[in-house]
């Protein structure tokens, strides 16, 4: 099996290297690893480390100007040549060894498709909702997960999450529009009306803050996210 891991990239320069690293260092028993980083017109260091690092064999794809997770994740798909592909952020919130439980359910023939949920428990405010943002979070995406559920019939607890790992034969056939976050409920949604069943794999993450970095705008982002929830049920 080969497996094509995306990255997109957008002003990540304290912890692209690190990310690579980990990715690079996964050991996948079966799998055979293609990495593709795409810059998603970042403004920062990011795109000169990835040029000028030690890592041999990556793919790595630029944007002139930023235009979108979404975007940046079709570039990369675009290019992938994996029979599956999985999506990475370059940020240190989803540790790149967890990627084994993803693949196992595939290797095993249990799964055509894996999403990692971060949300199937209840709220941590000792830990992961420590803070008001984060469990505003929680509440946000067990809401988005939900409406997606009720919409297409298949029961999810983290439709947000970043760990999705599809085969390409998946989306080979399927027109992403998404140029920003609405990218997670539109592939969703669109392997789902493509009768794809999704089993979730609990994972664990390390959230960031915005002021360290993070980029999502609860209210904005889950607003498009809603509406892209809604507007896909009806129409492709």
């Amino acid at each position: 099996m080969k497996l094509s891991i995306i990255i997109p990239l957008y002003n990540e320069e304290k912890t692209v290297a690190a990310v690579l690293q980990k990715v690079v260092d996964v050991s996948l028993p079966k799998v055979t690893k293609e990495i593709i980083v795409v810059d998603d017109g970042s403004t920062d260091s990011s795109k000169f480390k990835i040029k000028n690092s030690k890592f041999k064999g990556i793919k790595f794809f630029s944007h002139k100007k930023n235009m979108g997770k979404g975007a940046a994740v079709r570039t990369g798909i675009k290019h992938a040549t994996g029979e599956y592909i999985l999506i990475q952020d370059a940020d240190l919130e989803y540790d790149p060894k967890q990627i084994l439980q993803l693949v196992k359910p595939i290797l095993e023939s249990k799964a055509q498709v894996v999403y990692g949920t971060r949300l199937k428990r209840m709220p941590n405010i000792s830990q992961d909702e420590r803070t008001p943002l984060f469990l505003l979070h929680y509440f946000g995406n067990r809401f988005l997960s939900l409406i997606t559920s009720i919409l297409y019939g298949q029961w999810l607890t983290d439709m947000e999450t970043c760990y999705k790992l599809f085969p390409k034969r998946a989306v080979a056939k399927i027109r992403l529009n998404a140029r920003g976050f609405e990218f997670e409920p539109e592939i969703t949604a669109k392997l789902l009306k493509k009768k794809y069943s999704i089993v979730e794999v609990p994972i664990r993450t390390n959230p960031r803050g915005l002021q360290e970095g993070k980029k999502l705008n609860t209210v904005k982002d889950g607003s498009k996210a809603l509406w892209a929830l809604i507007k896909y049920r009806f129409v492709n």
